[in-house]
């Protein structure tokens, strides 16, 4: 998936900074006294500017601070880099002023558009603290990601500080969510189309984390990871004072982006594994070069999720020879001023061609699928999605949709699957069970769509075990699909089978934190499980996304799933299942069991 953007540099505003420099050289009566003061001042103005593009904003700051003692407060070129501090502290307001009293230009691009822009966009933001972090995000369902990100970057934060020993110096790091591509191209200098073509969701950049909400993405996206990923951009770029190159970029923090939550190098799915191989196997490689500045700018979202797959690999066959300490050595060697291939040559004691190679042969002993599987991890826009997009309150009860199997591509499959949607719509759910299981049957666990929809027929029918052995089989080839582990979940969650219920569940939020049901599944689960302050955690998520009562959110997390009935057309509304027998009794709670 292709979601961080940029070089890792300022360097777009070099030519606004090198103008303002240019005013130095202006005899101004109340600074110009002598050639001694003009040059000291240009120098540390120029330390400004290259802390500045080297990730290291508290340098820049104690640079101008001593320059502030030399100037008059309205010199336009102190103004310019005063403003350009200001916005990478995230003081916006401050920044507009001052950009716009260095006589700045307002246009795309500029340092004033991005300063007003990011300002319109945040201000109105709620913002959540924990001990690293500032989480500032749109006011409404947003806030059910606080606990959830706060928890992850806290996670990220302690695993880098062990595997590459640094921890960002200057204060707490802000994530700033925006609502939709639209705005993630304000607040960076990527334009909408490129968002668009890549599947760009986040970026590091300017000293902070930019993450799209998962709100605009139609199946969700990886969103724990992403966060991940992206704190990993900004430790990789200060620590090394931003000599990393793209493609070492973009692979140490691919491979480390799941240590938030275990090891290192699960990010790898079998779809871009797939694609991976195809590519090896007709030689059309991205070369590493080709990388620059951006992955984000290659030609084609199948380009740009090759090169995430070649770069991943590169640093796993590293980390496999030489573990952290040889990741750590190649940031060193570059912070030192090696060039990226010396630089791995130090770290790994072989020549950059010897080194290639290996790492060729290491990405050929992969354990690549047999045929090319349909990149259901791949991000898509809302407004770029094929056919209409449901909203959660939509998208429950017995979940029919004839639209779901576009992706099929082998035309018997598609129209045993469309076959058994039609039988399964009138009510005939054994007939309609036969017919998925003919096209699963041609198919395997190659589409979600048709597992699910199997899986949910089998579920209606009672037939459990049936159904969580198609489900499983379906997450081994599209691990963390939500809809696929909410329809585990139910399985698990009515066998009282908490812990992997939870397990499940949360995996399902790791994708798609604003299904209704995963957080009211969570409330039942904690409470069953004795963990109050998470239950109640996922009880505030609940109201929000429901809009029940918070007292009213047990009784409704008790009420569903309490026959089998539920399990194929879940009730998250608050009102009880029309279809369900009069007699039927909430669950009494289960705490402690």
């Amino acid at each position: 998936m292709s979601r961080h953007a940029l070089k890792h540099s300022s360097g777009f505003g070099a030519l606004v900074a090198a103008m303002a420099v240019g005013l130095l050289c202006v005899p101004q009566a109340a600074w110009a006294q002598s050639s001694s003061l003009k040059d000291e001042v240009k120098e540390r103005l120029g330390r400004v500017e290259t802390e500045l593009d080297d990730w290291d904003v508290p340098g820049a700051r104690r640079e101008l601070s001593e320059v502030e003692k030399l100037l008059p407060a309205d010199v336009e070129p102190l103004k310019y880099f005063q403003g350009r501090v200001a916005f990478e502290e995230g003081r916006y307001d401050d920044a507009v002023v001052l950009l716009e009293g260095a006589n700045i230009e307002d246009k795309p691009g500029s340092y004033l558009r991005l300063a007003k822009d990011t300002r319109a966009i945040v201000k109105d933001h709620e913002r959540a603290e924990s001990e690293h972090f500032i989480f500032q995000y749109p006011k409404g369902k947003e806030a059910v990601l606080v606990p959830y990100a706060l928890e992850t970057l806290e996670g990220i934060h302690r695993a880098m500080k062990e595997d590459l020993g640094w921890t960002p110096p200057g204060g707490k790091i802000r994530v700033e969510v925006v609502s939709n591509a639209r705005e993630l191209a304000r607040v960076s200098t990527l334009t909408e189309k490129q968002i668009g073509t890549t599947g760009t969701i986040a970026i590091c950049k300017f000293n902070k984390l930019m993450v799209t909400s998962p709100k605009a993405v139609a199946r969700g996206y990886d969103w724990q990871d992403t966060l991940a990923h992206e704190y990993i951009h900004l430790v990789i770029s200060q620590m090394s004072r931003n000599t990393v190159p793209i493609w070492l970029h973009e692979g140490l923090a691919k491979f480390l982006e799941s240590r938030w939550r275990g090891k290192a190098g699960l990010a790898m799915t079998p779809s871009t594994q797939a694609l991976l191989g195809k590519r090896v196997k007709a030689d059309t490689l991205i070369p590493f070069e080709k990388m620059h500045p951006s992955i984000a700018l290659l030609p084609t979202a199948e380009d740009a999720a090759t090169a995430f797959a070649e770069v991943f690999y590169a640093i796993d066959y590293v980390h496999s020879v030489k573990g952290t300490a040889g990741l750590r050595a190649i940031i060193q060697e570059l912070k030192a001023g090696q060039k990226d291939r010396k630089a791995v040559e130090t770290a790994m004691g072989m020549p950059f061609a010897l080194f290639e190679k290996s790492w060729l042969a290491h990405i050929k002993k992969q354990p690549f699928p047999t045929e090319l599987l349909p990149r259901e991890d791949r991000v898509v826009l809302k407004e770029n999605a094929k056919g209409k997009v449901k909203d959660e309150s939509e998208k429950k009860g017995r979940e029919i949709s004839f639209g779901d199997f576009q992706e099929v591509t082998e035309v018997p499959a598609r129209k045993f699957a469309h076959l058994g949607e039609l039988l399964r719509e009138r009510n005939r759910v054994k007939a309609a069970a036969e017919e998925y299981a003919k096209a699963h049957k041609l198919v395997g666990d190659k589409y979600e769509s048709v597992s699910n929809k199997y899986a949910l027929a089998l579920l209606e029918l009672r037939r459990l075990d049936e159904a969580e052995g198609v489900l499983r089989g379906s997450l081994r080839v599209h691990p963390g699909s939500p809809s696929t582990n909410v329809h585990l979940g139910r399985i698990l969650l009515y066998r009282k089978d908490y812990p992997k219920a939870k397990t499940a569940y949360l995996e399902a939020l790791a994708s798609d934190p604003f299904d209704p049901e995963i957080h009211l599944a969570l409330t039942r689960i904690h409470g069953s499980m004795g963990e109050t302050a998470l239950a109640d955690r996922a009880r505030q998520a609940s109201a929000l996304l429901t809009g029940l009562k918070v007292e009213e959110v047990d009784r409704v997390a008790q009420q569903f799933l309490r026959d089998e009935s539920g399990l194929s057309e879940m009730n998250v509304s608050g009102t009880p299942d029309a279809e369900a027998p009069k007699e039927a009794q909430p669950e009494k709670p289960d705490a402690g069991n």
